[in-house]
């Protein structure tokens, strides 16, 4: 009886021990400890490095704190792996430096990290009205690319959420080579005419959740890249940008499929593209399947639904052979609301690779202008239409 009694009591010390341990609040590196100064001006880089530090190499859960105020920094590399999970929570605002700063095209990256959670609150200002106009790339091939404002790379099983981005100097988001990433409400805003500052671009990931957020730019408010797959996007507002967007596709060599992608319950509103596919023309071989547009609600879109296989946004093009892109197994399900152009549904697809089994089901979508009715357009494509269908369906 007494060796039973030492064993339940053993095991409750035990699990007790467990919970404790599993509830313990993480420890917290507060910034300002390590010398950061909240007056926008000082360079707090050096004082977020040693507290990222510190905290990374806790063995626990760490939470490097950024509190109310205004801290200049950057570029900094918040590179794991660490001990234990671990939190970035700003509370605060994060101020980008000037362009003399940076000797690379990245301002906040996080590397290698498994278990992260960046939160708060607070907002990341990549300054970048002084940057803009020393943006090329619009109009050249080869570029000098400016700074990303925030870079996850190699993360795994992540939450980003409660943070804004505002006025980024290049994208606001670039998520390259992670897995199971989940972002919601985020808020991300550039002016309509700022160049390339994409809301969220992904690349070379998968299982990337992306919900309940609101993205204005100058820009693809998402936009998904090569070697991608199994990415949802939902109850998500877009505008002003150029919409959500798969694609550019076939750029470089040997790029990755991009498989999966879920779009459901948006709202597009004031943008130049809606729902987009894009390839290059002339481009490498790769293919792009299984895509669900459904429940999206546009408003005052200039292209409403877009495939364009023939993408090449530089003042002139040289079109060499048909993009190699196969694209496949794409949905556009209860599209509705208005254009402000009458090719409301633009489906170009390429004259080397047709599109196959693309699917226009109940769409409803009016023109907004004044001329005629809305009409759709489409070139090499194979595929079903079903339900109403405003304009009446090119397939």
């Amino acid at each position: 009886m007494g060796s039973k009694s030492n064993l339940q009591t053993a095991c409750l010390v035990f699990l007790f021990a467990w919970v404790a341990e599993a509830v313990a609040p993480a420890k917290v590196f507060n910034v300002k400890d390590f010398g950061a100064i909240a007056d926008g001006k000082t360079d707090s880089s050096k004082a977020l490095l040693d507290a990222w530090k510190e905290a990374c190499a806790w063995d626990g859960m760490g939470r490097v704190l950024i509190p109310n105020g205004t801290f200049l920094v950057g570029p900094v590399v918040f590179k794991g792996p660490c001990k234990g999970a671990i939190v970035f929570q700003v509370a605060g605002v994060v101020k980008a430096p000037g362009l003399e700063k940076f000797e690379s095209d990245g301002w906040i990256e996080f590397k290698y990290i498994n278990g992260l959670m960046v939160t708060g609150g607070g907002t990341f200002d990549g300054q970048g009205a002084l940057a803009w106009p020393h943006n090329k790339c619009p109009k050249m091939k080869k570029c000098k690319l400016l700074p990303t404002s925030l870079r996850f790379m190699f993360v795994t099983d992540a939450t980003i959420r409660s943070i804004s981005s505002v006025n980024s100097k290049l994208f606001h988001m670039n998520i390259v080579g992670c897995k199971n990433l989940k972002l919601h409400s985020i808020n991300i805003s550039a002016p309509g005419d700022s160049p390339n500052t994409d809301g969220i671009h992904i690349g070379d990931s998968s299982g990337v959740t992306i919900s309940r957020s609101v993205i204005g730019t100058g820009d693809d408010c998402i936009s998904i890249g090569p070697g991608t797959s199994n990415i949802s996007i939902s109850n998500i507002l877009c505008g002003p940008g150029h919409g959500i967007s798969i694609g550019s596709l076939g750029k470089y060599p040997n790029e990755g499929n991009v498989v999966g992608v879920n779009v459901r319950n948006c709202t597009i509103a004031g943008t130049t593209n809606g729902l987009r596919i894009k390839t290059w023309q002339d481009s490498s071989i790769l293919s792009a399947s299984d895509f669900t547009f459904k429940d999206i609600v546009m408003n005052n879109v200039y292209n409403p639904i877009i495939i364009d296989q023939e993408y090449c946004p530089y003042a002139s093009c040289t079109q060499q052979t048909p993009s190699r892109v196969k694209i496949s197994d794409v949905s556009f399900t209860n599209i509705r609301g208005s254009s402000t152009s009458q090719v409301a549904v633009n489906l170009l697809c390429s004259k080397g690779v047709p599109c196959q089994n693309v699917r226009l089901n109940n769409i409803n979508l009016v023109y907004s202008g004044l001329g005629g009715p809305v009409t759709s357009s489409c070139s090499n494509i194979k595929g079903t239409s079903s339900g109403p269908q405003s304009p009446p369906s090119c397939l």
